[in-house]
């Protein structure tokens, strides 16, 4: 448990320096990918740990599973109309979108 624990605890952090230094918004989404992959992870091991014989953490790591990969979708229209509008998708020419 404990090693499922630390990659999952890497994966995390490694998601949260992404998320903060990046500027662009794919490697942004990316980054948010990184950080529900631990979460779920987290899921999985501790509904082994805690209930062997049941299945609530495996669901909620399928339902968690559906819901990135609608996140996904919607992060990657949103990111394409923004590339489309402006021409570039870094943090700092959003601004420009106001205008």
């Amino acid at each position: 448990m404990e090693y499922y624990l630390i990659i999952s605890t890497l994966m995390f952090f490694i998601g949260i320096y992404g998320f903060i230094t990046r500027k662009n918004m794919i490697a942004i989404l990316i980054s948010l990918e990184l950080i529900l992959n631990a979460v779920e992870i987290n899921f999985a091991v501790f509904n082994r740990y805690l209930f062997p014989g049941r299945f609530e953490g495996m669901f909620f790591t399928l339902f968690g599973i559906a819901i990135t990969a609608a996140e996904t979708a919607v992060a990657l229209a949103i990111i394409i109309n923004a590339y489309r509008t402006i021409g570039n998708i870094d943090i700092e020419n959003l601004s420009k979108m106001k205008e």
